[in-house]
């Protein structure tokens, strides 16, 4: 189950951050999320040899915590898609479908002309379709 979602910009400013759990358990998720982003410039700033990881934007299990495991992605213009999650036997597949989907509705919604980039997401329109992207995550997947 996905508990969090985040779009952080490229200087590190949190642009966008839902949380599906209680109350309880946003300012520990948005912890986590903000944790991330280390490791998110680690893997950024030091790639490994292979040619092939320069051009991925999906930058995979980033780190398992206890509870949770936290994965990211990462655009063309150094913007951070972040996904916390409780599962812990998540596909890749699944994940790289929910942050190509993700992915899509950000750009749905920086592509509006009201949109003042750099500021934080307010548009509901946004909010509603990553809730539906989050409510779809791992239907897919044939158990």
């Amino acid at each position: 189950m996905i508990v969090c979602v985040a779009v952080v910009g490229h200087q590190n400013n949190p642009l966008y951050i839902q949380s599906f759990t209680e109350a309880d358990d946003a300012l520990k998720l948005h912890h986590i999320v903000h944790c991330s982003l280390d490791v998110v410039d680690e893997r950024v700033n030091n790639p490994k040899k292979s040619s092939s990881t320069l051009n991925e934007t999906f930058l995979g299990l980033l780190y398992p915590t206890e509870n949770y495991k936290v994965y990211g992605y990462l655009t063309n213009t150094k913007v951070k898609l972040i996904l916390v999650t409780t599962d812990l036997d998540v596909r890749d597949a699944d994940v790289r479908n929910f942050f190509r989907k993700f992915h899509a509705a950000y750009v749905d919604a920086v592509s509006n002309p009201f949109h003042v980039p750099g500021k934080k997401i307010t548009s509901r329109t946004f909010a509603e379709r990553v809730s539906t992207i989050v409510k779809s995550f791992g239907l897919s997947s044939g158990s």
